[in-house]
């Protein structure tokens, strides 16, 4: 099963809305004789591609799957029923798949075909793995990680607005791998304006990873003739605007290939978080990968929508002076603070790396998704 969950990593980013599953097929004297991964674009399922490897040694052979297998027709067969047909003797399932056309009927179908079922095998590690399809399942919102590069006193920028860069090349190059492993990646339309990003993932190789933009933009005002909407045609741009935007504004955004999504707004007519994140669900986005500015991660933050927190911090110190990375969002009391616990810390370059997670973004509960043996 470990061998199935970093297969299904691979996936993460290029397969929305879909889950990102591995399957590793085990022959009776132990051998691996098929491997497999969600393709790009969700379509073929990891069981089939193992199922294809191996050919006629999946007669008879153990198949570990991360997730459920599928038992409803969409644009392939049932992932249960092939491996029925191809004769597998025994699944072990580390996770339940909580979509209601699966959800336990997969592994019944299994079952009454006279195959041996186990789950719940690694399944903390395939929940974390893929908790962007599971939230979009179970609370239709997309996973929320907010990334942020400051100086050792939280900063951005200095005062004049000086930014490039804080962190030095192999941070740089950690946070394009959190590119490509996202469905989508948000800032604001402030950074829009004072940086003109691209927002694509730049690492050699990995250039095709790069995720949907999507820019918070209250009234469209992101320009025309930037670096985004220049590059509408080819990488996918879409303009979260609250509902005052104007319609002229709009419509000339469609018209160079980009999609505006109009959600509520907030009492000053911004985008409500909330809103935005359930339309980004409504279109497939299951990983959401938040880079900026201030003003979006603090809204983020307010509304408790943030479920991992990546901070890289370069050794040096700025001033009170310099531009803060979360903006004001109403902590007058430390219990009222956006609360998260350390996950893992590294060193890259000479700067640090460190990874936060919100408590239970699912909980038992809600997530009651294995068997009891």
């Amino acid at each position: 099963m470990g061998v199935a969950l970093g297969l299904a990593a691979r996936g993460l980013g290029r397969v929305w809305p879909n889950p990102s599953v591995g399957c590793v097929l085990v022959s009776p004297d132990g051998r691996v004789v098929g491997r497999g991964w969600t393709q790009p674009g969700g379509r073929p399922h990891a069981e089939r591609e193992a199922l294809d490897q191996a050919g006629p040694l999946a007669r008879g052979a153990t198949a570990h799957v991360t997730l459920e297998p599928c038992s409803h027709y969409g644009q392939t067969p049932p992932c249960a029923d092939a491996l029925i047909d191809a004769g597998v003797f025994r699944v072990v399932v580390a996770l339940i798949d909580p979509d209601e056309r699966v959800s336990g009927q997969g592994l019944a179908r299994l079952r009454a075909a006279g195959i041996e079922v186990r789950t719940g095998v690694r399944e903390a590690e395939a929940r974390d793995l893929n908790q962007g399809f599971l939230l979009c399942r179970i609370k239709g919102r997309p996973l929320v990680t907010l990334k942020t590069a400051t100086s050792l006193d939280g900063r951005i920028a200095t005062a004049t607005g000086h930014s490039q860069w804080i962190t030095g090349p192999e941070a740089r190059q950690r946070g394009h791998r959190l590119r490509a492993t996202h469905d989508a990646i948000a800032v604001g339309v402030g950074t829009v304006l004072a940086d003109d990003p691209t927002l694509t993932c730049r690492l050699p190789g990995l250039e095709d990873r790069s995720p949907v933009r999507v820019v918070f933009d209250s009234h469209a005002r992101i320009p025309v003739n930037g670096a985004l909407v220049r590059s509408a045609d080819r990488i996918p741009l879409w303009v979260v605007t609250g509902p005052e935007a104007s319609v002229h504004r709009r419509s000339n955004l469609e018209k160079k290939g980009a999609r505006v999504l109009s959600v509520a707004g907030d009492d000053v007519g911004r985008p409500r978080v909330d809103a935005a994140l359930s339309a980004l669900a409504d279109q497939g986005v299951t990983r959401l990968l938040v880079e900026g500015g201030g003003d979006l991660a603090g809204a983020f933050l307010a509304a408790g929508l943030v479920d991992h927190l990546v901070w890289f911090r370069a050794p040096l110190v700025i001033g009170s002076d310099g531009k803060g990375a979360i903006a004001a969002f109403g902590v007058d009391h430390l219990g009222d603070s956006a609360q998260f616990s350390a996950r893992a810390r590294c060193v890259a370059g000479g700067d640090l790396v460190e990874h936060f997670a919100a408590s239970a973004p699912l909980s038992p509960i809600e997530f009651s998704l294995s068997e009891t043996e």
